[in-house]
C-alpha cells in the first residue's frame, strides 16, 4: 500500500509552483485531494491530469482571505469525500518588491491577508473537522524570509514570521488532540514567484543561486516531498516544527 491510500489532502495554492507539485506528490501516494486556487484553468488541468492517472481529485475555486470562502471549502471536502486528513496551507503572495517606506498600505493588506488571515482562517476551519474525526496533519506554508531579513520583501518576511508563530501555538493548542501542525520553510525555490521576486530586485533568478551554499535553486518537488514527510506516519513525533528546506542558505 502506498502512504496515503485512502486518506484526504486538501492543498491551497494548489494550481502551480509548490503547491501543484505538492498536489501531484499526495495524488501519487494515494491520496484524494482537493485543490483550492483562484485560477481555475490552472486548477482543473491538475483535476485532470490526476484522474488520468487513476486518482481522485477535485477543484475548487476560493480566496483564502474570505472566510466564507474556506469555510465552504472545508465543508466541500467533508461532503465530497468524508473527512479531512491532511492540509497543506500553501496560498500566499509575495506583493510588492519595494523598500519599505515606498510600500502601499493596499500591499500591506492584501499580503497580510492572504498569508497571514488565510493561513489562519484554513486552520479555524479545518481544525474543527479534524478533531471530529480523532485527528489530522496540517503543514503551514512558511519562508525562509520568516527567519532572516529581507530588503525589499519585508512585509512578505513579516507575515511568514506570523505563520510560523501561528504554527508554533496551534501545535501547542492541538497536539494532545491528535493534530500535529508543522511549517515549512523554503529558500529560493524555482517558481514564477522567485522570477518576480529577482525581477523585483533587478537580478537574475540564477543570481539567487549564491545564497544558496547547495550550488543552485531548490526544485518544486523537493518541498512536496518535505511536506509529505511532515504528513506521514515517519512524522508522528514532530509537532510545533518549522522545517527549513533552504539548500543551506540560513547555515551561514
Amino acid at each position: 500500500m502506498r502512504e496515503f491510500d485512502g486518506t484526504v489532502a486538501l492543498v491551497t495554492g494548489g494550481g502551480s509552483g509548490i503547491g501543484r507539485a505538492t498536489v501531484l506528490a499526495f495524488a501519487r501516494e494515494g491520496a484524494k485531494v482537493i485543490i483550492a486556487d483562484r485560477n481555475v484553468q490552472r486548477g482543473e488541468k491538475i483535476v485532470s491530469m490526476i484522474r488520468d492517472t487513476g486518482g481522485t481529485a477535485s477543484f475548487q475555486r476560493m480566496d483564502v482571505s474570505v472566510a466564507a470562502e474556506i469555510k465552504a471549502l472545508v465543508d466541500y471536502t467533508i461532503r465530497t469525500y468524508g473527512r479531512l486528513d491532511f492540509a497543506f496551507n500553501n496560498a500566499g503572495i509575495e506583493g510588492d518588491v519595494k523598500p519599505l517606506a515606498d510600500q502601499t498600505e493596499s500591499n500591506f493588506d492584501a499580503v497580510i491577508g492572504i498569508n497571514v488571515k488565510g493561513v489562519w482562517l484554513s486552520m479555524k476551519y479545518e481544525v474543527p473537522r479534524m478533531l471530529e474525526q480523532g485527528g489530522g496533519a496540517i503543514v503551514n506554508s512558511s519562508s525562509v524570509a520568516g527567519v532572516v531579513g529581507f530588503p525589499g520583501i519585508g512585509i512578505y518576511a513579516a507575515s511568514k514570521h506570523a505563520v510560523i508563530l501561528l504554527t508554533k501555538t496551534a501545535a501547542l493548542e492541538y497536539s494532545a488532540l491528535g493534530i500535529r501542525i508543522n511549517a515549512v520553510n523554503p529558500a529560493a525555490i524555482d517558481t514564477e514567484m522567485i522570477d518576480r521576486i529577482a525581477d523585483g530586485m533587478n537580478m537574475k533568478k540564477d543570481d539567487l543561486t549564491t545564497f544558496h551554499p547547495i550550488g543552485r535553486l531548490g526544485r518544486v518537488e523537493e518541498v512536496a516531498e518535505a511536506v509529505l514527510w511532515l504528513c506521514s506516519s515517519k512524522a508522528s513525533f514532530v509537532t510545533g516544527h518549522t522545517l527549513i528546506v533552504d539548500g543551506g542558505f540560513t547555515a551561514r
